[in-house]
């Protein structure tokens, strides 16, 4: 099992391999070092110490090799150096030094000893071992504190560096949320952990994966970030698409930090995209920030502090025709004018300008304390704020144009604290004990929203639909309260346990066993339309004449949204075990049982006419619901530069609680709707100024009109109890837990010239996907185009369910990495990617869910190819380290992707669609030609290169440096205009016919530059 090799003359006649295992902690915050120390002869060297000391801080651990030749040590620091002793007192004593652990992995120590000698030790460095690349078990990638520091990250922000893998897909056309699809899943299957606390956006809101609006740490507080995608280890959990876990830095016995600034602007970006000018909002934003890492008792307790503040801009690059925008609607700039002064005049209301640049925010503080209690236990504390927003758009298609009082705040305030304690009991057994809690206060306040309170909103939502009479294509404008954000709120808290431990048997089988609890709490208010919506189908005239096509209003019949709101909570627990072992001295096994259940005492209200209906109640939950998952996993040596690596294993979770929270809130109980048609006001027979109109809900000081007021029918139906109600949202009674299975094969190589090679295959079967289907709704028969036709024969319902049609999802990737001497290094990669699932489940609203898809049966339940789905992604990143000054670093660095583009549908217009199926959730472009599948079309393919050079500095003592650097995101486009351009379609689908289905990214297409400097000490 073990390489040997000769060396010099130090060395002796030392035989010793050096290389990393999969047998990682997984979702863990530390690492682990475990071998097989041998004699001269190859039998146990049972009885000699191993002692592991981490450098920087003095912290060591030992133990003592057994019977059988082996050890292992757990709760180790990630980063290094690390100095490993072996002390025989029968054989040669050895060091090996600068030995650097990696983040969910376990370093492989094998030794076999020489005869005692005049040379008191041998020393040795893991670099000249082992190229430090074998021994996985699983497809993942660990990027270390160097890669952090050399990426040409614009963002300041993880996904910057992890989209080098080319399995990992961060969408750039999304701003700053920067959402993160692995092999073709939704962003809300990933998890993220930080210092063992779950940074999940656990409510599933968002589309980052963050429960805040950017990342909640500092970039700076990093030390390691991996990414595991198919782990067959028992102790990960929560994510069916990748899990992304951090760690950060910690505190020595030598003080160490550094401060940063950095800043971009207007003037530091494109001004043309493919020979058009584009004129971008004047803006401007900065950076910076500090981080410290000191003794505060030296060799015992360590403090790390990070802060980091952002001051800047939310950019909106739309305009009307002609306006030079860098995104221009088919809108005239005269038609917009009439729009505003119509909205002034008659409703008297100023929908404000059309909005450029606004200013947003964000403040991030870590502290991190390490305590070495004694050799034998070791406590960690991690407290994490951060408190961020920016301005947003909900109706920001090439169709659709908002003024500013449609625009509103997102942000969000989060408080976490984490504490793990690690503990050796003997040389066999360890245990980790982890406590965490975790808060998040999420604020979504319109600009219509004078006061800041829920429900708050001065004045209502109007759209106007505009026709371009040139091109006859038609644009929607929105002004008022977003209908979405009239009364919205979230806050949510989450509690965990984890209690784990190891055992080393005298036989050489590691058994990890442990017990976790997740507790997720929620306080939730999501009603639209509490201050009215207003569609005016017949344009400006139309506005004018106070004829709206439709009006919507929602409230609880208090009239205070605060009583619909939504209120549970549940909790994870989780049993498992697992075994790891070496079969043979070429095979490793890793075999486990994970056992995951929920329990809850919280349930929706029930709806009486609903359980009348269908037989049995709106109320069910998750309590009970339970899932097993089996995992397997191998490493198997071919010989000394080329191993093999698999498993096969049940995964489940991810974040979409929003889904579950639906059902608490829309039940037709707490809160209710009503529709002005129901009352006259959309047959164009009564206008919103008729005399005879009376308006409620009027707030102190604002006129008593549209949009400032609800008409006193829709109002009074409402306080009633009544009314054109919601579709009810439920939830299965026979929901069952959906499940995903990895399979997956692949292997590494190391030529003899240190080129690494990889390969892997993934094969995942999804089985009982949530999905949203119609529950009231039967076929009576079938059209003559051969569309299904239905009838509504219950209480009308929406319902979260499981598909009973599995997907087949498969990525073939392939990586290579080689290091020179003379400073240039070089990763590339390739992945292939089909992925599938029968509903892309892209919103958190469940009739949203339903209709913003392609079918052509909106009940089907067809496996098709996914809207994440990117099939062909090409990447490299290369860096280059010499020397311009002598003594000085110049680094270049550089990322380059080519990729293809996001799959589409094409569909029936939306008025075709509404005349092929007569529904009222049915308000798209959604219905396929028979005959079309789902995602059939490919999108343009999308290249661009970003760089960094950075020029190291004399600091102001010897052990100090300063570096000035800039980075350029597409630098490809600095280059030519008409290059790195990004174009995709909105909702994944385009009419039939439509000769222009993709529109252009302005803000990822066009290049931009950061300046900055840091000073490290």
């Amino acid at each position: 099992m073990f390489k040997k090799t000769k060396f010099n003359r130090i060395a002796i006649a030392v035989a010793m391999a050096v290389g990393m295992s999969t047998a990682a902690m997984a979702q863990e915050t530390s690492s682990s070092i475990e071998g097989n120390i041998t004699s001269p002869i190859g039998a146990p060297a049972a009885g000699t110490k191993i002692t592991v000391i981490h450098v920087p801080s003095g912290t060591s651990k030992s133990a003592v090799v057994s019977d059988n030749g082996r050890f292992t040590l757990s709760g180790l620091r990630v980063g290094g150096p690390y100095k490993v002793i072996v002390d025989s007192t029968e054989f040669q004593d050895t060091t090996v030094d600068d030995v650097f652990l990696s983040l969910g992995e376990t370093y492989q120590v094998g030794l076999q000893l020489d005869e005692a000698s005049n040379i008191e030790v041998i020393s040795v460095t893991a670099s000249q071992l082992s190229s430090g690349v074998l021994g996985m078990t699983s497809p993942s990638v660990t990027f270390d504190l160097e890669d952090l520091q050399k990426a040409p990250s614009i963002n300041r922000n993880i996904t910057d560096v992890i989209r080098m893998d080319p399995r990992v897909y961060v969408d750039e056309t999304r701003g700053d949320s920067n959402p993160v699809q692995c092999v073709g899943k939704s962003n809300r299957f990933n998890s993220l952990t930080v210092d063992g606390v779950k940074m999940n956006d656990s409510f599933g809101l968002g589309s980052s994966g963050y429960p805040t609006v950017r990342m909640p740490f500092s970039y700076d507080a990093i030390d390691q970030v991996s990414v595991e995608i198919a782990p067959f280890d028992v102790v990960y959990t929560g994510f069916t698409g990748c899990n992304i876990n951090a760690v950060t830095k910690s505190g020595t016995n030598t003080v160490k930090g550094g401060v940063f600034f950095d800043y971009g602007s207007d003037s530091l970006q494109g001004d043309s995209l493919e020979g058009d000018k584009v004129n971008a909002p004047s803006n401007s934003d900065k950076r910076y920030g500090f981080n410290v890492g000191l003794p505060l008792i030296e060799d015992t307790l360590f403090a790390f502090v990070s802060y980091e503040k952002y001051e800047g801009n939310s950019v909106f690059t739309r305009g009307a025709i002609g306006s030079g925008a860098l995104n221009e609607v088919n809108l005239r700039q005269e038609d917009l004018d009439e729009i505003i002064r119509i909205s002034n005049e008659l409703y008297q209301y100023d929908p404000g300008p059309v909005p450029t640049s606004l200013p947003e925010e964000d403040e991030k503080i870590l502290v991190k304390l390490d305590w070495n209690i004694n050799d034998d236990h070791r406590l960690s504390y991690t407290y994490n704020y951060n408190d961020g927003y920016f301005m947003n758009t909900s109706d920001g298609d090439m169709d659709e144009f908002e003024l500013l009082s449609h625009i509103y705040e997102v942000g969000t305030e989060l408080n976490s604290h984490q504490f793990s304690l690690y503990s050796d009991w003997s040389d066999k057994f360890s245990t980790e004990l982890r406590l965490s809690y975790l808060d998040v206060d999420n604020r979504q306040i319109s600009n219509a929203n004078t006061n800041g309170e829920i429900g708050g909103v001065d004045f209502g939502e109007i759209q106007i639909n505009v026709t371009e009479p040139v091109s006859g294509e038609e644009v929607t404008v929105y002004l008022g309260g977003d209908d979405s954000r009239q009364a919205n709120d979230l806050n949510y808290d989450v509690a965990g346990l984890i209690f784990r431990g190891k055992y080393l048997t005298d036989n050489d089988h590691t058994l990890t066993f442990g017990y976790e609890r997740e507790e997720l709490e929620v306080f939730n208010v999501f009603l639209q339309h509490t201050e009215t919506e207003m569609r005016f189908y017949g344009g400006i005239s139309a506005f004018e004449a106070g004829l709206p096509g439709a009006i919507y209003y929602n409230n609880a019949p208090s009239g205070d949204p605060n009583d619909a709101a939504a209120e549970w909570d549940y909790a994870v627990n989780s049993l498992y075990v697992q075994d790891e072992f070496y079969q043979t001295d070429k095979l490793k096994l890793i075999v486990g049982l994970r056992y995951d259940w929920y329990t809850t005492d919280s349930a929706p209200v029930e709806n009486t006419d609903f359980t009348a209906s269908y037989g049995f109640a709106n109320n069910a939950n998750l309590d009970g619901a339970g899932l097993l998952q089996p995992r397997i996993g191998f490493n198997y040596t071919l010989d000394d530069n080329t191993d093999l690596r698999g498993g096969i294993g049940i995964f489940s979770g991810g974040n979409p609680n929003v889904w579950f929270s639906n059902n608490f809130s829309n039940n037709n109980v707490l809160q209710f709707g009503a529709r002005g048609r129901d009352y006259g006001y959309t047959n164009g027979s009564r206008s919103l100024f008729d005399d005879d109109v009376v308006y409620s809900g009027v707030e102190d000081g604002a006129p008593a009109g549209p949009g400032y007021g609800i008409p006193s029918e829709l109002y009074d139906a409402v306080a009633a109890g009544s009314g054109a109600n919601n579709d009810i949202n439920y939830f299965d009674p026979d929901f069952t837990i959906p499940t995903e299975t990895k399979i997956s094969f692949g292997a590494t190589h190391v030529t003899d010239e240190d080129y690494v090679l990889q390969a892997d295959l993934l094969v995942s079967i999804t089985k009982d996907q949530a999905i949203v289907l119609r529950g009231d709704l039967e076929q009576v028969g079938t059209n003559d185009q051969g569309y299904p036709e239905y009838d509504s024969v219950r209480v009308s319902s929406l319902v979260l369910t499981n598909s009973h049609e599995d997907s087949t999802s498969y990525t073939v990737s392939f990586g290579l990495m080689k290091s020179w001497d003379n400073g240039i290094n070089l990763t590339t990669g390739y992945a292939y990617n089909h992925a599938e699932d029968i509903q892309p489940m892209t919103s958190s609203v469940a009739f949203s869910n339903y209709q913003y898809r392609a079918f052509t049966d909106p009940q089907e339940q067809v496996s098709s190819l996914s809207d994440y789905n990117i099939e062909h992604r090409f990447t490299a990143s290369l860096t280059y380290d010499t020397e311009f000054l002598d003594g000085y670093d110049t680094t270049f660095s550089a990322f380059g992707l080519v990729q293809s583009g996001k799959p589409y549908s094409l569909t029936y217009s939306r008025s075709d669609s509404q005349d092929i199926y007569n529904d009222p959730y049915l308000d798209s472009n959604n219905v396929l030609p028979m005959g079309n599948e789902r995602n059939g079309e490919d999108g343009s393919w999308w290249n661009k290169i970003d760089v960094r050079v950075s020029q190291q500095l004399p600091g102001f003592t010897k052990d100090h440096n300063a570096n000035v650097f800039f980075v350029i995101d597409n630098f490809t486009n600095l280059l030519n205009d008409d290059w790195g351009i990004s174009e995709s379609v909105s909702f994944n689908t385009v009419v039939v016919g439509d000769t222009t289905p993709e529109s252009r990214n302005g803000d990822a297409s066009l290049w931009q530059m950061r300046v900055g400097f840091n000073y490290n000490f």
